[in-house]
């Protein structure tokens, strides 16, 4: 008999026009190491002294800088790879022993990540096109809100009508209030009985939707629900969100016969709410702390082997995608090297142009693949799919091979109320002293971007991860809608990824043989994030200073030194628009995604530069910031129609409009000179025809601060305040070195 010859459960190809774009990086490079020869060779100290002479060597300084960092970012553009899984495969072959799934979601603040939108994400992840009685779904809620718990019991009955009616019709996506949305753009199904059960559906939504609304606006509870439901009790001894002991229930689970099937007589998945414990005298570690309870707590009541993590705010739209991460974890040849599976974060909030840049899609369709090439992706948090044995520590080892045939459900004996009790003991302050919780198991410690470095461990053990981008989204979720919030966003990214170079976990030394340098590279691309500050800001000020003093910083036009800076421009500007094209972005959506780049650079990660600093010499304490997930209405209708949100007073706004009018300032003056005073004279801007070029685009680039600060008149423009301060500053800083 023949060999049965081997079908994999996904395949993987290489990107189209790999040697086109590795030709022009090299010549790309070849041009920037002549303009390092331009500033090393060219010595202007005779002709324009000790000012001339100081700015040439920041120049340089400055384009080392972006030619070295610009020589990382090319190891997530070197060789691009993409999966395919095969899911019918994956049934064929192992329906009847799927392994068992924990969904861990995680919220922090009512305020901030509103109850509804928590159990939208949960009643989503419930309603996979998965074996119902293999997934258990825990929420995690570091706020111990009683108003979050309520929600979830309202969601639990709920589900029992919503999951039939999504599996029957095969309903896309799956969270109750993206579906409605959904249907009012794309028209109500035709099918009279879907109809029928979808209007009834409804109702049942709409009248929990009223009850949450209403148990939010009053703040509290009502009586009755309190009294219909023992796991009210336990906010008995609740001081506040800090103080409590933990608080665990299991709502929904098989042990249970009269509360775990929905109305077609289907076991549910297991539904559990736990608000760990905390202490004011224990420091209970933002995020990364909530997941180690929650890993501790599933392994004693599922130990479902695979584990999928998203935000409270990044609901499942698509419902094969347990059966996606499957194909990569179960295939016979390769499945077990790969520790995590991560899908993108995409956010279905953002407009058409994303006026904030936050879709980062060239991170999502480029570097991602890139880095997946390297050997994986980066883990981000949000929509990953874990081996729970390589989330808690496990090395990789050649001989290791995964039994999915075992069963998961070790703890079969104990009754639902013993399962709870053990299990808050779990989720106990005190539980994780002197264990290696948080230093070898489970998620890392002592990083605001806990989720990277954890990631970066798991790699460093041997493993593998995989990216997988579907046609149909994996997850949606809900992107900043204000600048101010934007940049927060981006100084906390910063700032942990600084942190992470900076530590024992740094790729540069402790990736240095346990990953490839090409994934090494990737990650400082993601950690020297912050340090661009320096060289960008150096960019964005001196060449227009020396403008008004008439030095040149760069070679006459004639020159054949121009020609290297003029490739670099031409051609790194061409292939950055024609990737962002490539990834299905607009040419005023490239525009504003280098407006967000430059205002970044400039101030989120000067902050996060600045933070790092005062935390190492003991100044500063590390905090986790939430985005918020609600806005107000003029601000969403304004956000709709993509007019930059500015709003509150902050000192990242005022660097902004400082920068902005001082290049204004600048431009004006070159502008009056060439117009009034020297009209025949075209020799000195042949001269300094790149400078005048750079105070250009970072005037014309700026046009939405001056809007903010002149010209709008609605709540979403630049407070007076920071007007004030930015003219001052800019004028004094113009005058100074007008007059100098």
């Amino acid at each position: 008999m023949g060999s049965v010859e081997y079908s994999p459960l996904f395949e993987t190809r290489r990107s189209r026009g790999r040697l086109i774009y590795r030709s022009f990086a090299i010549s790309l490079f070849v041009a920037i190491c002549f303009i390092w020869l331009y500033r090393f060779s060219h010595n202007i100290i005779a002709t324009k002294g000790e000012d001339g002479k100081w700015a040439w060597l920041g120049m340089l300084a400055a384009e080392l800088w972006f030619g070295l960092y610009w020589v990382l970012t090319q190891a997530l553009r070197w060789n691009l790879v993409f999966r395919q899984p095969f899911k019918n495969r994956l049934s064929q072959r192992y329906e009847k022993r799927l392994p068992g799934v924990d969904i861990f979601v995680c919220t922090a603040d009512p305020d901030i990540e509103p109850p509804m939108m928590v159990i939208n994400t949960v009643l989503s992840v419930m309603a996979y096109d998965y074996p119902s009685e293999k997934m258990s779904v825990y929420l995690s809620d570091d706020a111990g809100s009683q108003i979050t718990f309520y929600a979830l019991l309202e969601a639990s009955n709920f589900a029992k009508h919503w999951i039939p009616f999504c599996k029957r019709f095969r309903v896309e996506p799956r969270s109750p209030a993206a579906y409605f949305k959904s249907i009012v753009a794309s028209g109500y199904p035709t099918d009279p009985s879907q109809a029928k059960e979808l209007a009834a559906s409804k109702k049942l939504y709409d009248k929990m939707e009223r009850r949450i609304e209403n148990a939010i606006m009053l703040g509290e509870v009502p009586k009755e629900a309190r009294l219909k439901h023992k796991g009210f009790s336990q906010w008995d001894s609740y001081s506040s969100r800090r103080d409590h002991d933990t608080i665990l229930q299991i709502l929904l689970h098989k042990k249970d016969p009269n509360n775990s099937k929905d109305v077609d007589g289907f076991i549910l998945p297991t539904l559990v709410y736990l608000a760990r414990e905390k202490r004011p005298q224990y420091f209970h570690n933002f995020k990364a702390g909530a997941m180690n309870s929650l890993l501790r707590v599933s392994s004693n009541i599922s130990n479902g082997k695979i584990i999928l993590n998203v935000d409270c705010d990044m609901y499942s739209n698509n419902s094969q995608s347990v059966r996606d991460a499957l194909c990569f974890f179960i295939d016979e040849e390769k499945g077990h090297e790969i520790a995590y599976v991560q899908f993108p974060q995409i956010f279905e909030n953002a407009t058409k142009n994303d006026i904030y840049g936050c879709a980062l899609i060239s991170i999502a369709e480029v570097e991602f693949p890139g880095a997946d090439g390297c050997g994986g992706p980066l883990y981000v948090g949000s929509g990953c799919f874990h081996k729970r044995e390589c989330l808690c520590g496990m090395k990789f080892s050649d001989q290791y091979r995964n039994d999915w045939n075992s069963d998961d459900d070790q703890f079969k004996e104990e009754s639902l109320k013993e399962l709870e009790e053990q299990s808050k003991a779990l989720a106990s302050c005190s539980y994780e002293e002197n264990t290696l919780w948080g230093k070898e198991i489970g998620l890392k410690y002592g990083c605001v971007v806990e989720d990277v470095i954890t990631g970066l461990s798991i790699q460093c053990q041997g493993w593998k991860s995989v990216y997988y981008n579907p046609p149909r989204k994996a997850f949606l979720g809900i992107a900043p809608t204000t600048l101010p919030q934007t940049l927060v966003q981006h100084k906390r990214w910063s700032e942990g990824d600084l942190q992470i170079l900076l530590s024992k976990y740094s790729p540069a030394w402790y990736g240095f043989g346990r990953i490839s340098l090409g994934l090494q590279m990737g990650y400082c691309v993601y950690c020297f994030w912050a340090p661009n500050c320096l060289a960008t800001l150096y960019y964005s000020i001196i060449p227009s200073l020396y403008l008004l003093k008439g030095i040149p910083l760069f070679p006459k036009i004639s020159s054949p030194w121009f020609i290297p800076f003029a490739y670099v421009i031409v051609g790194e500007t061409t292939y950055s628009l024609l990737e962002f094209f490539f990834c299905g972005g607009t040419f005023q959506g490239w525009w504003n995604d280098l407006r967000i780049w430059l205002y970044k650079r400039t101030s989120s990660y000067l902050f996060a530069c600045i933070d790092t600093i005062l935390k190492l010499f003991g100044f500063s304490d590390s905090t986790f910031t939430i985005s918020a997930k609600v806005t107000e209405e003029d601000a969403s209708k304004r956000h709709e129609k993509e007019i930059m949100e500015f709003g509150t007073s902050s000192p990242m706004l005022t660097i902004l409009a400082t920068l902005a009018m001082f290049n204004l300032f600048c431009f004006l003056s070159v502008m009056k000179d060439a117009i009034v005073l020297r009209e025949g004279d075209l020799g000195t801007y042949e001269t300094m025809g790149l400078q005048v070029l750079l105070c250009g685009f970072l005037v014309f680039i700026n046009l939405p601060i001056y809007q903010g600060l002149f010209i709008r008149k609605d709540n979403g423009r630049l407070p007076s305040s920071i007007a004030i301060k930015s003219i001052v500053l800019a004028l004094g800083v113009f005058i100074f070195f007008s007059w100098a």
